[in-house]
């Protein structure tokens, strides 16, 4: 019986490369693609891939928040990081979202099969570097490190911020979430006063910087 993977990443050249080291992969196959959080939740629920190779900084939903929704609501589906971030706070975060593995996109294709086979396994995989981080930060939390502010959000201000962050109207994120305009304006407020900023302009930093979205 095959493996079935879905990529998701919001650069076609990323999933067009990933598509061409899995293919010839004797018992993987590659069943779907997305290119954000958002539409990849919507394919899990149809198709139930059994891996998911996941980048983090997506427009509209990114994929720590992709992440913990597939841990809570498909337990079995793992979940393996791919992405260009190895900010430590980040890498705990999408950890402790239910992720089962962690690569940074300089790993070479042989690396990339590794980690499938040792998640199929049910274990964990962390690049090396990866697994520096992981340790120096138990290190520092043991000579307590104050977090980042950014991990006090729910999930759903999480996405608000996102959203604002890239530029969507009031109007545009109730759509997207199914809420109304009112509820919208008052997780904005809610995000201005927990991160303690007075703009607009100043949450889209405090998301660029924490990896919730990008300048692309």
């Amino acid at each position: 019986m095959k493996t079935l993977v879905m990529i998701v990443d919001d650069h076609q050249i990323v999933r067009d490369g990933l598509k061409a080291i899995l293919h010839n992969e004797e018992g993987i196959g590659v069943i779907a693609e997305a290119e954000n959080g958002r539409n990849a939740l919507r394919l899990i629920n149809e198709l139930r891939p059994d891996i998911v190779i996941m980048d983090i900084a997506m427009p509209d939903m990114n994929g720590l928040d992709a992440t913990r929704r597939i841990s809570s609501e498909y337990p079995d589906i793992k979940v393996l990081i791919l992405s260009m971030h190895h900010d430590k706070r980040m890498v705990i975060e999408v950890l402790n979202a239910g992720a089962q593995g962690y690569l940074l996109k300089e790993c070479a294709s042989d690396e990339l099969l590794r980690a499938i086979r040792t998640l199929l396994q049910g274990e964990t995989y962390l690049s090396p570097k990866i697994s520096s981080i992981v340790v120096k930060d138990l290190v520092k939390q043991q000579q307590g490190e104050i977090p980042s502010e950014i991990f006090s959000l729910s999930s759903r201000e999480r996405e608000v911020l996102q959203l604002l962050a890239e530029g969507k109207s009031m109007k545009e994120i109730a759509f997207t979430l199914d809420v109304s305009i009112k509820t919208v304006e008052a997780f904005r407020k809610r995000l201005m006063d927990k991160l303690k900023v007075n703009s607009i302009a100043e949450l889209t930093k405090i998301a660029i910087r924490e990896g919730l979205t990008s300048l692309d």
